[in-house]
């Protein structure tokens, strides 16, 4: 597993069409890949929070660049859901020790 977020760095905003095509600003907070897979997988966060939620949601996407391309994927398929969700949750509890 690798684990591609930098301390002290800018933060890498990407804009992500909502279902009536307007472009939301979200944050990259984590990018990985899953032991056994090429996949790469990102978990971003949207830049200005619903005000509907109390809490920060997180999305997961995975990704393939294409030169100066990103092509995000919806996860679909809950077994490769589980498989990221334990990693991100892995990554994230070894950070806060």
């Amino acid at each position: 597993m690798t684990n591609d977020k930098q301390q002290h760095e800018e933060p890498e905003i990407i804009y992500i069409p909502d279902d009536e095509g307007n472009e939301e600003e979200f944050e990259v907070i984590m990018k990985f890949e899953v032991d056994g897979s090429d996949n790469k997988y990102m978990m971003v966060v949207p830049v200005e929070p619903s005000d509907e939620e109390d809490s920060e949601e997180v999305y997961a996407f995975r990704y393939e660049e294409d030169g100066d391309d990103l092509k995000l994927f919806v996860i679909e398929d809950e077994e490769e859901w589980n498989i990221v969700e334990e990693t991100f949750n892995t990554l994230v509890d070894s950070e806060e020790i």
